[in-house]
């Protein structure tokens, strides 16, 4: 017997089985911890790059994400991969020492152990903070399936100059240096390098001159003409040339963009000085005598706002809707220039309507949520002209709270959101109304408007249309007095506002917004239904109907479930006869009448109104209008263009908060025609990641929660006829009430669920 061979095999079975105790009994930690919505309190740039000296260390002027709230709130992440864990209790410390967080000891406070499954908004409650100063914290958790965690990494913040508690924090803008994807020779002595996409920013060359005063051009644009830059694009596509004068030998030219006084000025967000001003550009085109460049040699500085690229992304079988995706995704990132939620690069100004689809988009595509919070504060001050879009702030408030768990802007900013409600345009018939004489400049100055606001329906209303007749954006929309898709707004605002002051405790508020929401419900309905037509009309005072008015309220929930087929088939008569912004409106509408093939025909047609048509077309950021015929004047950078970077995680995945900061979600994925989905959609608890197959007589849901979070799953099938196992056991699925082709599966815990449906041949 080989005694020697017997005593290594045992000695490695030893040392397997502690290394296999090892990754079962790994220690766990929280993780992702945010500051106020921040997840990197810890970095430092300088003149928007990226440096890795401590700020307490720095010399000279540098930017940092400081924290402005004078009692910030902490989130972080649970770390759990078992089978339905949740936090039972957390404890947080947070000094204003490394030496004291090092040791464990909570100098500035310590919250003790809180049982509690909150990981999201807890607020700082120790001593107070004071102004431009370093702190530090970090969390651990007791989970019911791995006890007691080791600390989370430490978190350092720094203050800002000055603190109040509802102030809101948010990033410095940020430099990515990225180099041509391409780079060729259309013509002698002049390059063209294409970076692949449109970006906001800046450019350096790297250019080596024989003799002194050759002169460089340089055009920058985004779009060509004949495998040129296009010096003649039209509308507010932009091109801008350069010309510089090279020094002997190899030096680096650094092309400081010009002003535009039509984005520079007014009400324009002003680009702060460590930046400078940018110019959003795919092509750089460079004409010189005996030019020689390399890839290289040739660097745009694009300025965005911090963006996590892995922390989402959508596969299908429809490469075009992969496309689609792509497009949006990286519309959220590139418009995300100013700091700010703005238009486009024709004026550079925040309005509701942009903001709100920004938002969502936002939410979509990564953990990020203090610039969704920095509109709002902004926009809330500095409202524009559209009725609809001043109701839309009322949604951008409630958003923030649903995705975050954090009432904070409730809270501060309630007051001073009731008038935008426009309750004090509602007439004696229960409608609101801009054109009947109430709008005072008692009221004017409660929304803070500086001029009287006027309806919209959707933009532009006038030009050319989908149909002759059907000018502009509108479907012929024909205004009156009492306008449909107005009022609808105002049911959905009155709604939304119960939702808000329940959520701050004002319950006796709340149930008056609710009462009156469900009264202009029956009313809108009694008022504004065409019988002979079978859908709703514009107005009181006309029978027209248009898409417009029948999308708002089927998205809002107000159309009466006996009407909803009805309206669906006036809807889908009339194709995509609405602008990109309308868009958004239109795929809510759909999803929430279970229309799931249809909204997936709108997302992925190749037509000249389609999100596919602006790639077709070579914008690779949404445009501000389908075509440029539609809209002369149009840009190729306008994010409320964006509407699938939302309406996919949300609807067509069916991914959405059931409660604030997501600690339970909705799953119900419709996603129609397509054969197999695979997603990951960011939340502040974590990623939820899910798998679709589709297939006939087959359907399975694979999905994976973040700990710490429950959800309501939901299936786009009969309960009748499906026989469903969950991770190989029976289920016993329930009818939906809200839609009979949709069957509910219960509420199921965090970690891995793999549902399956199979034809139940017992059943008929």
């Amino acid at each position: 017997m080989n005694y020697k061979k017997i005593i290594l095999s045992f000695l490695a079975f030893l040392m397997y089985s502690a290394w296999g105790m090892s990754r079962d009994f790994k220690v766990h930690q929280p993780y992702g911890l945010m500051t106020d919505l921040i997840a990197h309190t810890e970095l430092t740039w300088r003149n928007g790059y990226m440096i890795r000296i401590p700020a307490e260390k720095l010399k000279g002027p540098f930017q940092c994400a400081e924290i402005r709230s004078s009692r910030p709130r902490f989130s972080w992440i649970v770390n759990g991969n078992k089978a339905n864990t949740y936090q039972l209790a957390y404890r947080i410390i947070v000094t204003d020492n490394y030496n004291d967080i090092a040791a464990n000891k909570g100098s500035m406070w310590n919250s003790g152990w809180v049982h509690s499954r909150q990981s999201v908004a807890i607020a700082y409650q120790g001593k107070s903070l004071q102004p431009n100063k370093t702190y530090f914290w970090k969390v651990k958790d007791i989970t019911n399936t791995d006890g007691e965690s080791a600390w989370s990494d430490i978190k350092v913040f720094r203050t800002a100059s000055s603190l109040s508690e509802s102030a809101v924090s948010y990033y410095p803008l940020v430099k990515s240096k990225e180099h041509p994807v391409s780079l060729v020779s259309p013509a002698q002595n002049v390059l063209l390098a294409d970076f692949g996409k449109d970006a906001f920013g800046q450019i350096l060359l790297r250019i080596k001159s024989v003799v002194e005063g050759d002169t460089a051009r340089i055009r920058l644009g985004e779009c060509l003409a004949k495998d040129r830059v296009n010096r003649h694009p039209g509308g507010t596509i932009r091109y801008e040339e350069y010309r510089i004068p090279l020094m002997k030998g190899t030096h680096v030219y650094s092309i400081k963009i010009v002003k535009d006084p039509r984005n520079t000025s007014g009400s324009a967000i002003r680009m702060p000085d460590y930046i400078g001003e940018v110019l959003p550009f795919r092509y750089c085109e460079i004409e010189c005598e005996n030019i020689n460049l390399k890839k290289e040699d040739i660097t745009r500085e694009m300025v965005h706002y911090p963006f996590n690229d892995q922390t989402s992304f959508f596969k299908c079988d429809n490469d075009t809707l992969n496309r689609v995706y792509d497009l949006c995704k990286y519309s959220i990132k590139a418009t995300s220039f100013a700091g700010i939620y703005v238009d486009g690069d024709r004026e550079r100004t925040p309005y509701a309507a942009d903001a709100y689809i920004n938002q969502l988009g936002h939410y979509g595509v990564d953990r990020e949520y203090s610039m969704a919070r920095r509109t709002y504060s902004y926009i809330l001050n500095h409202p524009t002209w559209p009725t609809e879009w001043i109701l839309q702030t009322v949604l951008i408030a409630w958003n923030d709270y649903l995705y975050t768990g954090d009432n904070r802007m409730l809270q501060s900013t309630y007051e001073q959101l009731k008038p935008y409600l426009l309750m004090a345009l509602q007439e004696k018939n229960g409608l609101i109304s801009t054109t009947t004489g109430l709008q005072t400049l008692e009221f004017l100055a409660s929304i803070k408007s500086k001029g009287k606001i006027r309806d919209i329906v959707d933009w532009p209303s006038t030009g050319k249309g989908l149909k002759e007749g059907r000018g502009g954006e509108t479907d012929g929309f024909v205004f009156t007095d009492y306008n449909a898709v107005v009022n609808a707004y105002y049911y959905e605002g009155l709604k939304v506002m119960s939702y808000i002051a329940r959520a701050i405790g004002k319950d006796n508020e709340a149930e008056q917004y609710l009462r009156q929401s469900e009264s202009l419900k029956s009313l809108f309905d009694h008022s504004f239904w065409n019988k002979e037509k079978g859908c709703y009309q514009d107005g009181l005072s006309t029978s027209h109907t248009s898409l417009h008015s029948n999308i708002f309220p089927l998205a809002f929930g107000m159309v009466p479930e006996d009407r909803q087929r009805s309206v669906v088939h006036f809807i889908e008569s009339r194709g995509m006869a609405c602008s990109v912004y309308g868009a958004q409106f239109l795929l809510d509408a759909l999803y929430n009448a279970c229309d799931a093939n249809y909204a997936l025909h709108l997302l992925s047609k190749t037509d000249d109104r389609s999100w596919y048509n602006m790639l077709r077309g070579g914008s690779t950021i949404t445009m501000e209008a389908w075509d440029n015929k539609y809209k002369p004047n149009q840009d190729w950078n306008h994010a409320w263009g964006s509407a699938p970077a939302n309406v996919i995680p949300m609807e067509l995945l069916g991914i959405k908060p059931l409660k604030p900061g997501f600690s339970m979600v909705s799953i119900k994925p419709q996603v129609g025609k397509l054969k197999w989905v695979d997603a990951l959609v960011p939340t502040i608890r974590g990623g939820i990641h899910i798998q679709v197959d589709n297939k006939k007589k087959y359907y399975r849901l694979r999905l994976t929660l973040p700990a710490n979070m429950r959800a309501k799953v939901y299936l786009p099938l009969s309960s009748r006829e499906y026989m469903i196992k969950d991770n190989g056991k029976h289920v016993c699925p329930m009818p939906d009430h809200d839609h009979e082709s949709y069957m509910y599966l219960g509420i199921v815990g965090s970690g891995f669920h793999q549902f399956e449906a199979l034809p139940d041949k017992g059943r008929k």
